[in-house]
């Protein structure tokens, strides 16, 4: 494992051995800290070299899970395994229902008004988030390593004869893979690769790919993307890093007009929302009992704590009970290595 480097100004530079930066926070040369679960070390002087390689990221789009690697011609720095983005679409589908209910009963509801988005080019809310989570955990890498290119597997959909409006508009990933290839581009050089081509690197390699596809290995999805990265910078061809990161992205519940379900009484109360009390939802916190956990709801009787794996700890937190530490982007946690 490598540590990521940034300068007094958050620039990313090489990374550098866990020994080396150890011995300049001792001698007072560097500042630990953590970005998203990741340990960097910021340097509290000037650089003696700001020589930087050549750095891609490999990039394996899924449905359900997709795969990450940052990885220089000599050595690999990060694998990371995320959950797609993919439950927007149905909860935008939930809304119009909804709000079209409402209409027709006796509650607070907005008079129908014309569609403003008709007849004006862009991207389906579900498609959007599903291609901007990438994005995030693009941006993620470039905080912690000077990126300079990006290598992306060029997924494709399946085109129906004789159905002209399908084929226009008929695959979230061919709509939106565009448009995440023209943001690429405004910061980084893109390569795309074929997913034959992949397989060939891989084959070539002696590299196998898992058949579990939701299994939290190296060699589910990470595998692809570390071929991607070693077709871009080159290397030597045998992985030296296998370890895995897996990260999620955090579900947040907006605030709601009532519960779509009746509670006691018939009522629906109002449900939702990402403040209470000074305090914001998806904040990782320090429990006295639980350690590190996450801000994930508020009730009547107190702030409801989840665990970073995403399992309820308890429902009845004080503010006295935790100490705040730093806004949450994502859920994390470790994954299994794949032996060499």
């Amino acid at each position: 494992m490598f540590v990521p480097v940034v300068d007094k100004n958050q620039k990313p530079l090489m990374p550098t051995t866990p020994q080396r930066a150890g011995k300049w926070i001792k001698s007072g040369k560097a500042t630990p800290f953590w970005k998203n679960s990741v340990f960097c070390v910021r340097l509290n002087v000037d650089p003696s070299d700001d020589y930087k390689q050549k750095i891609v990221v490999g990039v394996d789009p899924g449905s359900k899970k997709e795969g990450f690697t940052v990885k220089s011609e000599a050595h690999t720095y990060l694998n990371v395994q995320a959950d797609a983005h993919n439950k927007v679409g149905k909860k935008v589908e939930k809304r119009r229902e909804l709000r079209r209910g409402r209409r027709s009963r006796k509650c607070p509801n907005r008079k129908q008004r014309t569609n403003r988005l008709a007849n004006t080019v862009r991207i389906p809310a579900g498609t959007r988030a599903r291609w901007d989570w990438k994005l995030r955990i693009l941006d993620w890498f470039s905080k912690m390593f000077p990126i300079t290119h990006i290598c992306v597997e060029d997924i494709k959909a399946r085109t129906i004869a004789r159905a002209k409006k399908w084929n226009q508009s008929f695959s979230p990933l061919e709509v939106g893979k565009r448009w995440f290839y023209a943001e690429i581009q405004k910061r980084w050089e893109v390569l795309t690769l074929q997913g034959w081509e992949t397989k060939a690197i891989r084959e070539r390699l002696g590299l196998k790919k898992s058949s579990k596809k939701l299994s939290e290995t190296f060699d589910a999805h990470c595998v692809d993307s570390w071929c991607l990265a070693y077709h871009t910078v080159g290397g030597k061809s045998i992985v030296d890093n296998t370890e895995l990161m897996c990260v999620s992205p955090i579900p947040i519940v907006r605030r709601q007009l009532h519960r779509q379900n009746s509670q006691a009484n018939g009522k629906r109360p109002r449900y939702g929302g990402t403040t209470w009390g000074g305090f914001v939802k998806n904040t990782l916190v320090r429990h006295i009992q639980y350690g590190l956990t996450r801000i994930a709801g508020f009730g009547k009787r107190g702030i409801s704590l989840y665990s970073l794996s995403g399992k309820r700890l308890c429902q009845n937190a004080k503010p006295s009970d935790f100490k705040v530490l730093t806004r949450l982007n994502f859920n994390y946690r470790s994954g299994i290595a794949s032996p060499r």
